[in-house]
């Protein structure tokens, strides 16, 4: 492994539902006593823009100037800007978040996925909310009556639906606790895991360590999952109370590997929208290190 950052391994931050395992590692010590030091990148916490090219994301754009050397997103995501940078990387694992993307409405005349035909979600483009978006529905609403409109970050996405802008959007938590408390209501949900994107550099022996920490977080924020719901909801910034955050939409387990099956029918997903050309095989994405 390099020795960059002051031989440190610095994390992009996404949204803390997903860095929670992280989060824990690092405040209990869990990396060091790996024998590893890691920290999350300084300057910010946002994970998300309305920029809309995936790689000048904040957190893409650390990764891609060797700033960081590992972030996480949903796995079409991870597929994609593996695709798209130009400093490479592997797809270490997925991750141990499983979330819900919901489908979420003020409008009282929206009550399930078939009443969405030809009327606009709000997503961020190329985020787990875009491709969450179109798996939920493509179960129901013909393809080509499927309308995704970029609106950018979640708490975009909901103060547009709020202000009746948009009759539907993704949400995610803590947006989706915060959501419902303000009267939402839901027409679907889709869970969903992640991929852990890692710089080129990082060995299998570092990634093995790096991923035993984040597994033994995970145990311990499910022996007392209630505690931890403070992380999560910090960034609505005191506007739900982390008791009010619903345990139902989130959960952790441990990390597992990204199969090249999983892969295989993942990328043909994303061939048939149009989503990729098609450049990548899985080698190329696991790196064969």
């Amino acid at each position: 492994m390099a020795a960059r950052h002051d031989g440190a391994l610095v994390i992009s931050r996404n949204h803390p539902v997903f860095d929670l395992p992280e989060i824990v590692a690092v405040e209990r010590g869990l990396f060091a006593d790996a024998g590893l030091d890691v920290r999350f990148a300084d300057a910010g916490t946002a994970a998300e823009s309305d920029v809309r090219d995936p790689i000048a994301r904040r957190k893409e754009a650390l990764f891609e100037t060797e700033r960081t050397d590992l972030f996480n997103l949903c796995e079409w995501g991870g597929i994609d800007r593996l695709e798209r940078n130009s400093r490479g990387g592997y797809i270490g694992y997925l991750r141990p978040a499983v979330v819900a993307q919901a489908l979420v409405s003020f409008d009282p005349t929206l009550n399930e996925p078939h009443d969405m035909n030809n009327v606009p979600v709000g997503v961020n483009e190329f985020t787990g909310s875009h491709y969450t978006a179109l798996h939920l529905l493509e179960g129901t609403v013909p393809r080509e009556q499927i309308r995704l409109e970029h609106v950018g970050p979640p708490a975009a996405r909901l103060e547009s639906a709020a202000r009746g802008e948009l009759r539907a959007v993704m949400l995610m938590e803590p947006f989706l606790s915060l959501a419902l408390e303000r009267g939402a209501h839901l027409l679907g949900c889709y869970f969903y895991r992640g991929a852990q994107v890692v710089a080129p550099h990082l060995t299998a022996q570092h990634l093995d360590r790096f991923m035993s920490a984040v597994n033994s977080a995970v145990d311990i924020i499910n022996a007392d999952r209630p505690s931890f719901a403070g992380h999560v909801v910090e960034e609505v910034a005191g506007a739900l109370a982390p008791e009010r955050l619903r345990p139902e939409y989130h959960r952790f387990t441990h990390a597992t590997p990204f199969t090249q099956e999983r892969f295989t029918e993942s990328y043909a997903w994303m061939r048939s929208w149009q989503l990729t050309d098609g450049r990548s095989g899985y080698d190329t994405l696991l790196a064969l290190r």
